[in-house]
């Protein structure tokens, strides 16, 4: 028989609960034999409580000060007994100096949220209007860890081999089309996993699933006056909590559990889970912002702040997060290690990484602890790490990144190179070159995968609307058109926004497909924004950010009206699997050759706007061409390997379903040493052995 724990049992009384004193780490509500412990940081508070709820309840059921002895360093520690992990919520109160010039804010009339909180409640069913007069509005709670995960492991797909998809949980299967049984929710995420498979994309990237509240936008439509949303969730509550109102059991308390069978059923399908991560700011704002938990435990700590005390804001959201210190490092790294450790995520998306490596004043760093941390970290070791490499303040990282090995980049540079080759720009040839063969000049030394190739994402146009709008039409989001992106090298193929005229139509879908077809050919990492392989529109809004609609749903009555766009990205995505040449993890410095019209004598002329490019390892040879070109073009074709001959994969001039061949289906050409390019269109050939 084993002794009893001296620590299962109370030293003293506080409010009716007995309690001893606790352990500083882990921070956070830990479950302990007979009790809770609750840890929480402030420098410089002088008091702290401890704030206890019932669910429900409007009122705090006890509040407990926190003894002087037992706050070790700058922790405050204590255990209480005799609460019941799975149901009490809680908050905490801190005291100290309200001194803005000096970076102090406390106020304890406030109950504040605990930063380490494994779930949050108060926002558990979407939209639900919120009681803003509530106490704490978002209380804390515990997590049990009791999740059979059986066997479940990380696919562990190699970077250069993943072809990743953007979306939103809540959007893609919200549209009453979707068909599922809990519309938006993770659960509802769960039942499209087979439609996920049949794509062939290997990653879903999640837009933020961390808790936030989305009511905290202050705008209104302006055209019916009803509230607007945070819809995309860019406002971090709590850092260590699934969004509940993103569970079709949230109301019931068990997000963890629906988010953690969503995590197990995507491995078991082969795909892996990276989400997008905010740590550059939360959302307290600046000083006309709500107190929620940072800002009332120990702002100077954790927003980087003004010689006189105010924000700065490198986000332009209004605060920044002070990355870089000491204590603020650990919480994002206890943060990341808690979603690989309980939930199984594959990876994270760092959004506006730059501010990642600010010092506290706002300076870059050319080493910044932070990213050196998470680099390294034993537990992050095989985790994929994506960095948004810019901020919102013009600090503009493409390529240079602080990666220490580990980081690859959402790479703008493509995006931005690849939209403008395709409207028809000049001298445009040279650099869709470069980009097309992974960015070798952004990324010498780091490979490939350093590249997260994109045309689109979240924020901007959809693939569809890139081509059919020349400008932006924001006017629904309450800023008079103000919010959104200007240079978005876009072309609406000679008409502004929806059409009946068939010739412009055929070439918005050619335009659509010469952009997926150069997005799923090129070295690096392929990534596609959910809903484009079905032509998914926003009606030319490209900051949906407020739009909790069917502007921002997924309608999968797309994927009928667009059957033959959806074949042909199903298609090209099993074509990139199924051809190592185009997934090869280091830089091509042999087997790359380029043309032009003539075979081996590309045109690197600012009015040039054709390039192709042969792609050869081993026995493989893949033949791209790109006709960004208004007239057609009578191309002569390199010599193929010896007994091979050159068959078609794809050509986005023809119509369905000859625009492509599945793997193994292509067709000799009636040339083989020659094919005519269409107008403003891509072919994509292989070499197989002549039969």
């Amino acid at each position: 028989m084993s002794p009893e724990r001296i620590d299962a049992y109370p030293t003293r009384a506080i409010a009716g609960y007995g309690v001893r004193a606790g352990n500083p780490l882990p921070f956070g509500a830990t479950a302990v034999p007979g009790g809770i412990n609750f840890s929480v940081y402030s420098d410089r508070a002088t008091r702290m409580w401890l704030v206890l709820f019932r669910p429900g309840e409007a009122e705090p059921a006890a509040e407990l000060e926190f003894p002087a002895e037992f706050r070790i360093g700058s922790v405050f520690a204590m255990t209480v007994f005799g609460l019941d992990p799975e149901t009490v919520e809680y908050g905490f109160r801190a005291d100290g100096p309200f001194d803005p010039a000096h970076g102090d804010r406390f106020d304890p009339s406030r109950v504040l949220t605990d930063p380490y909180a494994r779930t949050i409640a108060g926002r558990d069913v979407w939209g639900a209007e919120p009681d803003r007069d509530r106490l704490c509005p978002y209380r804390s709670r515990l997590v049990p860890d009791d999740f059979d995960w059986g066997d479940d492991a990380p696919p562990g797909i190699p970077t250069e081999d993943l072809v990743v998809y953007e979306l939103h949980v809540r959007g893609f299967t919200c549209h009453p089309s979707s068909g599922v049984s809990a519309p938006g929710t993770y659960a509802g995420l769960r039942e499209k996993i087979p439609y996920l498979r049949e794509l062939g994309v290997n990653c879903v990237e999640l837009m933020p699933v961390f808790e936030f509240d989305e009511h905290d936008n202050p705008r209104t439509d302006p055209v019916t006056g009803e509230p607007l949303l945070d819809y995309w969730g860019y406002n971090t509550v709590g850092f260590f909590a699934p969004k509940a109102g993103y569970a079709a059991t949230g109301r019931f308390g068990m997000q963890a559990d629906e988010f953690k069978s969503l995590v197990k059923d995507l491995h078991t399908a082969g795909i892996e889970v990276v989400l997008d991560v905010v740590f550059n700011h939360t959302a307290e704002g600046n000083e006309q912002g709500p107190t929620l938990s940072f800002r009332g435990l120990d702002n100077a700590t954790y927003y980087m702040l003004t010689p006189d005390g105010d924000y700065y804001n490198f986000s332009g959201t209004g605060n920044t997060v002070n990355c870089n210190h000491p204590v603020v490092r650990d919480f994002v790294l206890n943060c990341l290690r808690h979603w690989v450790a309980q939930y199984h995520v594959d990876g994270f998306r760092f959004d506006l990484a730059a501010i990642l490596d600010r010092a506290p004043d706002g300076t870059p760093l050319a080493n910044p602890p932070l990213l050196e941390q998470l680099a390294h970290d034993p537990v992050l070791r095989h985790c994929k790490l994506i960095a948004e490499a810019w901020d919102a303040a013009g600090l503009y990282e493409v390529g240079s990144f602080p990666s220490y090995g580990r980081f690859a980049e959402w790479n703008g540079k493509y995006r931005d190179a690849v939209r403008r080759f395709l409207k028809g720009d000049p001298a445009t040839v040279g650099e869709l070159a470069t980009r097309i063969v992974g960015s070798p000049d952004l990324y010498t030394g780091r490979g490939t995968a350093a590249s997260v190739n994109f045309v689109t994402a979240h924020d901007g146009f959809t693939l569809h609307d890139l081509v059919t709008y020349n400008d932006k039409h924001n006017e629904a989001n309450g800023e008079a058109g103000r919010d959104g992106a200007n240079d978005n090298h876009s072309w609406n193929c000679g008409a502004e926004g929806p059409t009946d005229d068939p010739e412009i139509l055929r070439l918005r879908t050619r335009q659509m497909k010469n952009a997926l077809a150069l997005l799923l050919t090129s070295h690096g990492v392929p990534m596609l924004l959910a809903g484009d392989e079905m032509a998914r529109t926003q009606r030319g809004n490209n900051n949906t950010y407020c739009q909790d609609n069917e502007l921002s749903w997924l309608d999968w009555s797309l994927l009928d009206a667009n059957a033959g766009l959806h074949r042909f990205v199903r298609s090209l995505i099993a074509f990139r699997h199924a051809h190592p040449v185009l997934r090869s993890a280091a830089h091509p410095t042999c087997g790359v050759s380029w043309h032009g019209v003539r075979a081996g004598e590309p045109d690197w002329s600012a009015g040039c706007r054709l390039l192709a490019v042969t792609f050869a390892q081993g026995d493989e040879r893949i033949h791209l061409a790109a006709n960004a070109h208004w007239e057609a073009h009578e191309l002569e074709l390199p010599a193929p390997a010896p007994g091979t001959s050159w068959h078609l994969v794809a050509d986005t001039s023809a119509e369905p379903p000859h625009d492509i061949n599945p793997p193994t289906a292509e067709t000799t050409l009636a040339v083989p040493d020659r094919y005519r390019i269409g107008p403003r269109s891509t072919v994509i050939l292989l070499a197989r052995p002549t039969t």
